[in-house]
């Protein structure tokens, strides 16, 4: 959003262009946090394990990563996607079809 004043007082119009200035960094889009990227370090306390496991998935091809250079890094929102892949449906209680349980 841009909005245009005429002002005719020039000492208003150094406050306006002094309050536009202090904004701006508040009202530009910061990058999402799900498109976070994350390092091999970052990754392993996120999920709650060791790097060298983080390392054997990468290994693997198990986990979603890309490369700068020789580091590798991990997309937030992929890993949160991927996460979602690997969780386990609920199973129903057993015998639930016989009437046993219920």
């Amino acid at each position: 959003m841009k909005t245009e004043i005429d002002f005719p007082d020039p000492v208003i119009e150094a406050i306006a262009q002094k309050v536009v200035e202090s904004l701006r960094p508040l009202l530009v889009r910061k990058q999402d946090a799900t498109d976070a990227f994350l390092t091999v370090d970052q990754l392993a306390e996120y999920l709650g394990i060791g790097k060298q496991r983080v390392y054997d998935a990468v290994s693997k091809n198990k986990i979603p990563y890309f490369k700068v250079g020789k580091l590798l890094r991990f997309r937030k929102s992929a890993i949160d996607k991927w996460i979602e892949s690997q969780s386990v449906p609920v199973a129903p209680p057993r015998f639930r079809h016989l009437g046993i349980v219920k």
